[in-house]
């Protein structure tokens, strides 16, 4: 899980990094060492963790967690921490109640009832974070405004991304908050062990390897454009993490903005012409696959004439799990890399 990029906050950068980041050196964005050992005497408070915003300083050992943005909540729940409050999952939620299946199999797991959820379809709840009492707040994977961390840092010390917003990788994004939680050697811990999950997956795909893989959005109904992530966003960061290459064009674009997202025109098919499979979100029941055949200009794409085309359901479980995370990886890991390795196959 050693970082390949700078980072994509990232947050994992599967993620969704890794055998399982983005890339970004670990030690400098955490503070994290090499040594299990040396780690655990960090944990002595206070601890201050480095973030985009400056410095955060932990006087004494948390006893009440609070998470806003997506997936910080499930650091402490891998480490056994039940959170006092968490982001409401609006996406990929497959019964609706705020809670993503992974996170809802650890609850049980921990014998814990749901945290407090806020709701931040608006933007972060603050009246509802102070009313957790929090000793802690984490959010080292998001893209909080500097004013928000101000604000949030007004109820609790908060932990900000390190980097780049909505670019941290998972590794990163464990050691921070680990660190913050007084448990820097288990968050070391957790770090091996999904990279050991990822790495014995990825060897099970051969077809995988050394594929160039574009993580993209394609509106069916409009095909003037090609959306797709920067490898500073976890989803790009983890493909290129655990053994897949970066197109050509998705290079260029990373080295040439801070952006996580960028489109260019369907005018251009030729700097498409060496991604070997496409990954997108849509209705693999439906017709994608040969609208994008059918059209003059994306049929010229190598990838897309021969169907090497990767498609997640919109806002499902399997989708929201290719943003990787904590315990997401372990849940999907291997339906996530099946699909990536069929549309692979035709390559």
């Amino acid at each position: 899980m050693r970082s390949t990029r700078t980072l994509l906050a990232a947050a994992a950068s599967l993620v969704l990094a890794l055998t399982l980041t983005s890339c970004g050196d670990s030690d400098e964005s955490s503070g994290a060492t090499d040594d299990s050992s040396t780690a655990a005497a960090t944990d002595a408070f206070p601890v201050t963790i480095e973030h985009v915003y400056g410095e955060t300083t932990i006087e004494e050992k948390p006893e009440r967690v609070a998470t806003v943005a997506w997936a910080n909540h499930e650091v402490p729940l891998a480490l056994g921490i039940v959170p006092v409050g968490m982001s409401k999952a609006t996406w990929g939620d497959d019964d609706d109640d705020g809670v993503l299946p992974w996170v809802e199999d650890k609850l049980t797991e921990l014998g814990a009832d749901t945290p407090v959820l806020f709701d931040e379809t608006e933007g972060i709840d603050f009246e509802a974070v102070a009313d957790t009492q929090p000793d802690v707040i984490l959010a080292a994977y998001s893209g909080i405004t500097k004013e928000e961390y101000e604000t949030l840092s007004k109820i609790a010390p908060t932990i900000a991304y390190p980097d780049v917003a909505w670019g941290t990788s998972v590794e990163d994004m464990i050691l921070m908050e680990s660190k913050a939680l007084g448990m820097s050697a288990e968050g070391e811990q957790l770090v091996a062990d999904l990279d050991q999950q990822v790495a014995d997956s990825y060897a099970a795909h051969p077809a995988l390897a050394g594929k160039s893989v574009m993580f993209a959005y394609i509106d069916p109904n409009d095909l003037s454009q090609v959306g797709f992530y920067t490898t500073h966003d976890t989803r790009p960061g983890f493909m290129e993490s655990v053994g897949m290459t970066m197109p050509k064009v998705v290079e260029e674009a990373s080295a040439e903005t801070d952006e996580f997202y960028v489109t260019r025109s369907a005018e251009n098919p030729e700097d498409f012409a060496d991604v070997d499979v496409f990954v997108t979100y849509g209705d693999p029941n439906g017709d994608m696959v040969k609208t994008l055949q059918n059209d003059p200009l994306l049929s010229k794409i190598p990838a897309i004439k021969k169907g090497a085309i990767a498609i997640l359901e919109d806002s499902t479980p399997l989708a929201a799990s290719a943003n990787p995370s904590p315990l997401s990886i372990g849940w999907g890991i291997d339906e996530y890399f099946d699909l990536l390795e069929a549309a692979a196959e035709k390559a």
